[in-house]
């Protein structure tokens, strides 16, 4: 055994809707844990995708997926989804070797209490991921009503978990009042941000067919890339697409509130709207710079007033793509400093596109280069990758080479404390 292997830390990620970069979705841990030097991971995630709902076979490279049950709208099925994937991330987790710790990541709130279960079966600490502030985004969004006995439940749960976790990791700064006002300890709270590097951005026409060669573009190609639910707020997209005629919007990705676009769309002749299929992370990155502007929009919802962190966002810029964004706070901050778009209000997003697709093409690319530099220097993986490194070893300081084994043969891998 050598002595790499012998002081290899290992964590054990709950994250529901994880994907490998050879999957359309979320990339977070993997792009983060596997930057992580003295560290080895396994990645327990459900077997259906949250967009297209259809279910995963294929096997990946430090993923373990649990099977879920599937549902087509915000009903009870749904919930069943969370609790099926709940139980089956604590099953698997139990039935890996022992952990040197535990981080379970939301958005929904019962994948950190399967989280919390397993840390303390295996007697490790317990890191709690925050990417979603749950109930507060049921609320905003029209799906909770304040202070119903659900809310309250889920309020007291939310607070249970904040006080039992070892360290809380934030994607938002803006998060941290939030927490505060619970009570939360701020000492405990890491803040890594969502990221992207722009060396993974690169236009590969050599692999992936170029995004112009798979619409018709007259004007401007304006791109929308991510999640189609009702809180990304995409009717506000098509109603700037029925105003800027003149110009192309392409919309990759899927969702629940997919079909209703499409049919919105459709209904109102809207032909400068094209539909795309989810990509994968890596083609995705080699087509997305081909496009001249990027829209980051979200629904006006009080929850994301207090922080937001969207990937969309940052894979823009990465790609070197300017950016028009309404939503207030980070998302604007990040705009504004670099320069790299238009930061508008919500319900003004016409107004930005119209900034922007009239400003001839080297201002164009100048503020794309101005975002991308941005992005490597204070938002890439790598720099958020450093950031957890040093929480995680904060919490599981690195062995020694000439210390116990942390792998399957250890003496105590199975063993479980009840």
């Amino acid at each position: 055994m050598t002595d790499q292997v012998r002081t290899q830390r290992h964590v054990l990620v709950l994250n529901h809707y994880a994907k490998p970069l050879s999957e359309p979705g979320g990339t977070r841990h993997v792009e983060l844990f596997g930057r992580l030097d003295g560290w080895d991971y396994t990645i327990v995630a459900g077997d259906r995708d949250v967009y297209s709902r259809q279910r995963f076979r294929n096997r990946e490279p430090h993923f373990v997926r649990v099977r879920v049950p599937g549902y087509t709208r915000n009903n009870h099925r749904r919930v069943l989804n969370w609790l099926g994937y709940a139980a089956g991330a604590l099953v698997a987790s139990l039935a890996r070797r022992r952990p040197a710790l535990v981080y379970a990541s939301s958005p929904h709130i019962l994948t950190p209490v399967s989280g919390w279960l397993a840390a303390r079966l295996w007697r490790v600490p317990f890191v709690l991921e925050i990417r979603d502030l749950w109930p507060e985004s049921m609320v905003s969004t029209g799906h909770l009503r304040e202070g119903s006995p659900v809310h309250r439940a889920l309020r007291a749960l939310e607070t249970w978990l904040y006080r039992r976790a070892d360290r809380i990791v934030i994607v938002a700064a803006g998060w941290r009042s939030y927490l505060r006002s619970l009570g939360v300890d701020e000492r405990k709270l890491t803040w890594v941000s969502n990221g992207a590097d722009p060396a993974a951005f690169a236009l590969r026409h050599d692999r992936y067919r170029p995004l112009r060669d798979r619409i018709p573009v007259h004007g401007r190609l304006i791109a929308f890339a991510g999640a189609h639910g009702e809180a990304n707020g995409l009717d506000e997209l098509l109603d700037a697409a029925a105003e800027l005629t003149e110009h192309t919007f392409a919309l990759i990705g899927d969702g629940i509130d997919k079909a209703r676009l499409v049919a919105r769309a459709r209904a109102e002749g809207l032909a400068n709207v094209h539909f795309l299929d989810m990509l994968p992370k890596t083609e995705l990155a080699g087509v997305l710079g081909g496009a001249d502007i990027g829209v980051h929009v979200l629904a006006d919802a009080a929850v994301f007033r207090l922080g937001a962190s969207p990937n969309k966002l940052y894979d823009y810029l990465a790609a070197g793509v300017p950016v028009v964004t309404n939503c207030p706070g980070e998302p604007h901050e990040i705009v504004n400093e670099s320069d790299s778009g238009a930061a508008v209000e919500p319900g003004k997003l016409v107004v930005g596109l119209r900034e922007l697709v009239d400003l001839d093409d080297g201002t164009l690319r100048a503020m794309g280069e101005r975002g991308r530099l941005h992005i490597e220097k204070h938002r890439s993986r790598a720099v958020m990758a450093a950031r957890l490194q040093a929480a995680l070893d904060e919490l599981v300081p690195p062995r020694d080479a000439g210390g116990p084994a942390d792998t399957e043969a250890s003496s105590d891998t199975r063993r479980i404390a009840y």
